[in-house]
């Protein structure tokens, strides 16, 4: 049977590997939460409020989709192809090109 003392040791380590992977969990966290900023700082130079507002309405209704957009507008803005910033209008043009085409489905009764 262990003695106390490597019982101490072993709770020793554990609480040290616990203190580690918490101090991990908010660097990444702080990681994140600059990357975040960034995104939400170059949005802003992209997009017209109306834009903006647009997006966050699209963020609250479709997160995932959201996300997306955001990340091919920043790609777009950092390799050059947005020239100008987008207003409401343009920003409706690039949705309906990306969004995916609905099917019709008519039912017919007999």
């Amino acid at each position: 049977m262990a003695s106390e003392e490597e019982l101490e040791e072993i709770r020793k380590r554990k609480y040290e590997q616990m203190l580690q992977a918490q101090a991990g969990a908010a660097e990444e966290e702080g990681r994140r939460k600059e990357i975040e900023e960034a995104k939400r700082n170059i949005i802003r130079q992209i997009l017209t409020s109306e834009a903006r507002e647009r997006l966050n309405n699209i963020r609250m209704a479709k997160p995932e989709f959201a996300e997306q957009l955001e990340n091919q507008l920043i790609a777009l803005a950092q390799s050059g192809r947005i020239k100008s910033v987008i207003n409401d209008v343009q920003l409706k043009e690039i949705l309906r090109q990306i969004m995916p085409r609905k099917r019709e489905i008519s039912i017919t009764r007999i």
